[in-house]
């Protein structure tokens, strides 16, 4: 907005120097002219510096007034500027545009019958080029709240992600704990006490071993026996609390996945089929390095936007599939990662095949049991 007055402030008093230049070439500018030029050049270089509102009003005020005395003193095309700085003194103060359009129209009482057509002219243009700055300057404003409310709105889902990072970080410590305080109570309950009660058959076996050695023979028997049991819930306790191995693979790739979605780059998804059970940790490990490695192949090289990642068990093979909808290539060339998940699938007796016709697509294909 702001600019848009200074250029049209200095394209009409350009006008006007070269008007009254040329009209008086045969004789010397009077130099109560030149002062005016100086003077409103000068008010309205403070105009364009002050920052504050009502500091503006007031040069402005001094602006219409300054080009007001020129105008019935010295120059009559000085009313050129008076539009300007009319609209000027509206804007600043608030007012309507219709406002400032018929305020605009009052001085051509006052103009010179060959001045109307050129101050008409001056004040149509100032009209247009204020209501439509008027116009840009609210639509500005409008998307400054957008943005700054957008702002905030970022700002606070910033920190409710952060929260909730904390909450979840608290949530898997709180739920350890009360994992680990459950392991060791179930301990507790069922071995405690059969080693207490070993401790104390083996202690009546040692006090009747000089005195009647069956009866000793038997407490340490009984001792034995309990012990044996108190082994047996260890291990049965320590099997239920330990995840089978198709839990851990799946879960692990369901846990990557869901990282690569976070990072808002790429949609991953998880699809698998087939008896899951079949696999071994070993080979669920070269699944998860070699997913892994595909998946970040297609981060760095195919610009895609969608992965997938499938595990299926079939008659004799276990296949797992990394597809992305990135460019691809024609010819892939075998750099580290690739030989990588070769040698993986190798040392159980599997193997890689890499496509790059439509998008990436690695299949990882393994042998049931390493046959």
């Amino acid at each position: 907005m702001e600019y848009w007055t200074i250029g049209n402030k200095a394209t009409v008093l350009g006008y006007i120097i070269t008007a009254s230049f040329l009209a008086n070439l045969a004789s010397e500018l009077s130099p109560w002219l030149i002062l005016c030029y100086l003077l409103y050049l000068a008010v309205n270089i403070t105009i364009s510096i002050m920052k504050k509102p009502k500091p503006k009003l007031f040069f402005a005020g001094v602006s219409a007034l300054l080009v007001i005395a020129c105008a019935v003193s010295l120059e009559p095309l000085f009313l050129l500027l008076l539009p300007i700085s009319i609209y000027e003194l509206i804007f600043l103060s608030g007012k309507s545009s219709l406002l400032a359009l018929l305020v605009m129209l009052l001085p051509l009482l006052l103009a010179p019958l060959e001045l109307i057509p050129q101050y008409l002219l001056s004040a149509f243009l100032s009209f247009l080029l204020y209501s439509c700055s008027s116009v840009l300057s609210e639509r500005l404003g409008r998307l400054e709240e957008e943005r700054e409310r957008m702002r905030a709105d970022l700002q606070k889902l910033a920190r409710t992600l952060s929260e909730n990072t904390e909450y979840i970080r608290q949530s898997e410590y709180t739920i350890k704990l009360e994992e680990r305080s459950r392991l060791s109570q179930q301990i507790h309950d069922d071995v405690g006490h059969a080693v207490a009660g070993a401790l104390i058959q083996m202690e009546a076996a040692r006090m009747l071993l000089s005195m009647d050695r069956e009866k000793a023979a038997e407490l340490l028997g009984n001792a034995i026996a309990i012990s044996k049991e108190g082994m047996e819930r260890i291990r049965i306790t320590l099997k239920e609390v330990k995840p089978k191995p198709e839990e851990m693979g799946i879960n692990r790739l369901r846990l990557f996945v869901d990282e690569l979605s976070a990072k808002g780059t790429v949609t991953a998804t998880l699809t698998f089929g087939g008896d899951i059970d079949v696999i071994t940790p070993f080979q669920w490990q070269i699944i998860q390095q070699n997913a892994t490695e595909a998946a970040t192949n297609a981060l760095k090289y195919s610009k895609a936007t969608a992965i997938n990642l499938e595990v299926r068990v079939l008659n004799k093979f276990i296949q797992a599939i990394v597809s992305d909808n990135g460019v691809g290539a024609e010819k892939v060339v075998k750099g580290l990662g690739i030989l990588g998940m070769e040698e993986r699938a190798a040392s159980a007796n599997g193997t890689v095949i890499v496509d790059g016709t439509r998008g990436f697509r690695v299949t990882t294909l393994i042998p049931y049991m390493n046959e």
